[in-house]
């Protein structure tokens, strides 16, 4: 019999399995795939984000769904324990902006290998290519074992489900953990797909007219009822054939899709401030200073080089607006100009799916979990780690700390559990 069997051998499975050896638990780490790590092999762009180093409050504010349930992990093992760890085993990190952690080399194999060879070096028991059916439980509901695929009944006194949720499913994340889940008696909260690019249903979109435009340090909002501003997120933005993409697109897909579902309405209204640094009143202090500036020039040209020209020509097009020379601009095309600078509407009808998002959102009932422990209220012996949990952070290395702190506090108080029972 094992002390602790991991199921997952993803950033939290891994990190789980580590921390239960290094506590002297006889640890078995089961992987359906044939390969361990490989989420975190690409994840990062290929670079592995490993952490993030801003203060515990600020990188829980941005974990958004449920990140003050880690405040009692984090008191055990947190982002600077993750940046010491991997220090500590020869991974040299650097911070780069936003207070985002990489290793050195630019390589998240770097990360995925001397985790593996930690595990290994520590003594663990690999199965790879180990489907898992079901999990098996005592009369009395807690965890008694693993049941693969192939009929093995895998028998230890504590077990780690670390399967991720479904998001970039190609690695392995195909959302197996929840109905086990549900077999412990545990609630799984609606599953969404978030960090995700975000649909749009507007005309220009659909003709493509801005497709690959970038724009930088520009402010993206979802609004709800009455107009209600729901979330701003300032930063870089993408448009694509489909709709929005980019970190703020990413951070405000899940707002999005909250925002339909609550409103039961196809259509969620958003808008860009293309300089939300700049108030209204300055904003137009400037440009009718390009236009006293230019008196002969058409608008267009006065204008040109202050916005994109793709977009430039789309408000101009859209409001019927640019041609005239800059002394005899109307006062209402002009006020319109200007306000859809500051809240140029779209309209989006959904995000993609699942296979597109980088982060699953919902997930196993945090209300069900010890905060302490990782250790399912409904099932002694049973801890739960990673994405499969309803926590969920944007991207920048916030996800990952999530996974690893779980995965550390479930593994070292698993191989507690294995300490304080007598059988």
């Amino acid at each position: 019999m094992y002390d602790v069997i991991v199921i997952g051998g993803g950033p939290s499975g891994l990190m789980a399995t580590l921390a239960s050896l290094q506590a002297g638990a006889r640890t078995l780490l089961l992987d359906k795939g044939n390969k361990l790590g490989r989420k975190l092999a690409i994840s990062g762009g290929g670079r592995c984000n490993v952490t993030n180093r801003k203060p515990l409050d600020e990188l829980v504010q941005s974990i958004p769904g449920n990140g003050r349930f880690l405040y009692s992990a984090f008191s055990q093992f947190n982002n600077e324990s993750i940046i010491e760890l991997f220090e500590g085993f020869g991974v040299a990190l650097k911070e780069e902006d936003n207070g985002r952690m990489f290793p050195v080399s630019d390589k998240a194999a770097d990360v995925v290998r001397v985790l593996i060879d930690q595990i290994r070096a520590h003594g663990a028991e690999i199965q790879t290519d180990a489907q898992v059916a079901t999990l098996d439980f005592h009369p009395d509901g807690s965890f008694a074992a693993v049941i693969l695929e192939n009929g093995m009944r895998l028998e230890a006194k504590s077990c780690i489900v670390a399967v991720g949720g479904q998001s970039v499913p190609h690695t392995g994340s195909t959302g197996d953990g929840y109905p086990w889940a549900e077999k412990a008696g545990h609630t799984i909260t609606e599953l969404f797909p978030t960090e995700v690019p975000i649909l749009l249903g507007d005309t220009f979109i659909h003709e493509k007219t801005l497709q690959g435009l970038s724009l930088r340090d520009v402010a993206l909002t979802v609004h709800g009822k009455k107009d209600k501003a729901i979330k701003t997120h300032t930063g870089d933005l993408l448009f694509t054939h489909f709709g929005l993409s980019g970190p703020i697109a990413l951070r405000c897909s899940q707002y999005t899709i909250k925002e339909r579902k609550r409103s039961k309405e196809t259509i969620v209204h958003l808008s860009i401030d293309l300089f939300p640094d700049e108030s209204l009143g300055a904003l137009t202090e400037r440009f009718q200073a390009a236009l006293a500036a230019n008196p002969k020039k058409t608008v267009r040209n006065a204008l040109r080089g202050f916005v994109p020209e793709r977009l430039l020509e789309l408000l101009f097009a859209q409001i019927g607006f640019g041609d005239e020379v800059c002394t005899q601009v109307k006062k209402q095309d002009w006020t319109d100009f200007l306000q859809k600078l500051k809240r140029f509407p779209l309209k989006a009808t959904g995000t993609l799916d699942f296979d597109k998002a980088f982060v699953t959102g919902g997930g196993v009932s945090i209300k069900e979990i010890d905060p302490k422990t990782m250790m399912s209220k409904k099932a002694e012996r049973l801890f739960f780690a990673g994405e499969i949990l309803d926590i969920h952070g944007y991207t920048g290395g916030y996800n990952i700390t999530a996974a690893f702190v779980t995965g550390h506090c479930a593994g070292s108080h698993a191989a507690e559990m294995e300490r304080d029972t007598v059988f």
